[in-house]
């Protein structure tokens, strides 16, 4: 989800945790691909005027260690949820897909809420924490929470309620 070049502008977003993120997805990836399981890109089309991340930008393009491959497909979409104003949950069906294993970017964001749809709309829905990675926050009430606590309370949220939290390596040796 949203593994996209903009998401490097570190002016714009602030500090990342999980500086590996993007190598674990790649050995996903490459795994997946290697027992020819379906792959399904998110790629988030941002309406915000100020976003990096908006359409014919630079900073829009899928990151090209994460890049699609032959006729891995690319949904596109313009909200957090990749559910919402989309054809995922169609073609999840469609393929006969009763469980999903989300990576991506930002896990507070865009990776929890598709996560906890999956979860509701009834797939065994799989985050893999490693190859998830977010940004530091800043509360309503002025208060700062480093990236690696928003991403470890984002994580806790969704496990055993929306998701199993998974690492990567336990992941691969299934």
């Amino acid at each position: 989800i949203d593994v996209q070049q903009g998401l490097d502008e570190v002016g714009y977003w602030g500090t990342r945790t999980n500086p590996d993120a993007e190598a674990n997805m790649a050995r996903l990836l490459a795994a997946w691909r290697d027992q020819e399981r379906p792959i399904f890109h998110i790629q988030h089309m941002s309406t915000n005027p100020n976003s990096p991340l908006r359409p014919h930008l630079p900073g829009n393009a899928i990151k090209a260690v994460v890049a699609p491959q032959g006729d891995e497909p690319v949904i596109q979409k313009t909200v957090n949820s990749a559910f919402i104003g989309t054809d995922l949950e169609a073609r999840l069906h469609g393929q006969g897909i009763e469980s999903v294993v989300i990576v991506g970017l930002t896990t507070n964001h865009c990776v929890e809420t598709s996560a906890r749809m999956a979860g509701n709309l009834g797939f065994e829905t799989f985050v893999v924490a490693d190859a998830t990675a977010t940004f530091d926050r800043t509360g309503f009430d002025g208060i700062h929470y480093p990236a690696d606590t928003v991403h470890a309370v984002a994580l806790a949220s969704l496990h055993n309620e929306f998701a199993t939290v998974i690492k990567t390596a336990d992941l691969l040796a299934d």
